[in-house]
């Protein structure tokens, strides 16, 4: 069955960098896609995020690019298996360079967020699955 994928685009200052904040998160990068201006980082089976260097990421806009270090262009929100999987994959994210964000506590509904070296937001949310309806 066809699984629909998401690639999230982003322009980041130092591709070498991102990549090495990411891989430290645990994640690991795609070299097939990757290159000296993009690093393809695996976040699941079906989402991809592209590091991709202002100079490249200009390449597929008409647009302004945003400097994420002084507004927000989006929130990027990723699911956790547990409120201690959230924690843990913020708490990373700050030792590898981040900043810590909001904690969201809401008792069936727990995140943090962070953000990376380039200032993009990045929330990891859990769910009690008991609570959510299917």
């Amino acid at each position: 069955m066809y699984q629909q994928m998401i690639f999230v685009n982003l322009a980041v200052s130092d591709v070498a960098a991102s990549r090495k904040f990411f891989t430290e998160l645990g994640y690991s990068i795609n070299p097939q896609f990757s290159t000296d201006a993009c690093a393809c980082v695996t976040i699941s089976d079906t989402i991809v995020a592209m590091m991709l260097s202002k100079e490249h990421y200009a390449n597929f806009t008409q647009k302004e690019i945003a400097d994420a270090t002084k507004t927000s262009e989006t929130l990027i929100c990723l699911s956790a298996e547990s409120r201690e999987k959230v924690d843990e994959l913020v708490d990373k994210a700050v030792a590898a360079g981040g900043t810590a964000g909001k904690v969201q506590d809401y008792g069936m509904m727990y995140g943090r967020a962070f953000d990376d070296l380039d200032g993009h937001t990045w929330e990891i949310m859990w769910m009690d699955p008991s609570q959510v309806q299917g």
